[in-house]
């Protein structure tokens, strides 16, 4: 699995530069914090200062989202790529049950042909069977010659 890399768009109008001054100390950061009003009192705030401690600290805020965000986002993909792992396993362990049905199959097939070639004659069945043959057609050919065939061959041996 992929990882995904979030990405920012760049504008298609060119975008004022804001020099941002170094970071206020804590006890400045702690004199201009103002209590936030609750979301019924809020107003439209008018644009602030680019050095307001509060957008430096709305940035922060977000910064840690961000990163609470990206670390959730791992985790996620962690447990996507075991559950891929897991399902890869399972699925060759199908594959292998399977193949074994399939043996399983065959094995029957084969004990099918087996009885079959031991159902054919061996070799004493053929040669009794050849040696009978040739006895017979030996003893038919005598009684023809003796007696002939009625129209088509008289009697040539003598009787």
């Amino acid at each position: 699995m992929n990882k995904i890399e979030p990405t920012v768009a760049t504008p298609s109008t060119p975008v004022e530069t804001i020099a941002v001054p170094p970071a206020p100390s804590m006890a400045e950061i702690a004199a201009a914090r103002v209590p936030e009003p609750k979301p019924a009192e809020m107003k439209i705030a008018e644009p602030l200062a680019a050095s307001d401690p509060r957008k430096l600290d709305q940035l922060s805020r977000i910064e840690d989202k961000a990163a609470r965000i990206e670390e959730k986002f791992a985790r996620y993909e962690a447990v996507l790529t075991r559950a891929e792992a897991s399902l890869d396993r399972s699925a060759q362990k199908v594959e292998l049950a399977a193949g074994t049905m399939d043996f399983a199959g065959l094995r029957e097939e084969f004990s099918a042909l087996r009885q079959r070639v031991n159902a054919t004659p061996r070799f004493g069945a053929l040669l009794l069977t050849g040696i009978v043959t040739a006895i017979l057609t030996v003893i038919l050919t005598v009684i023809v010659l003796k007696s002939g065939v009625p129209g088509v061959l008289p009697p040539i041996l003598p009787r």
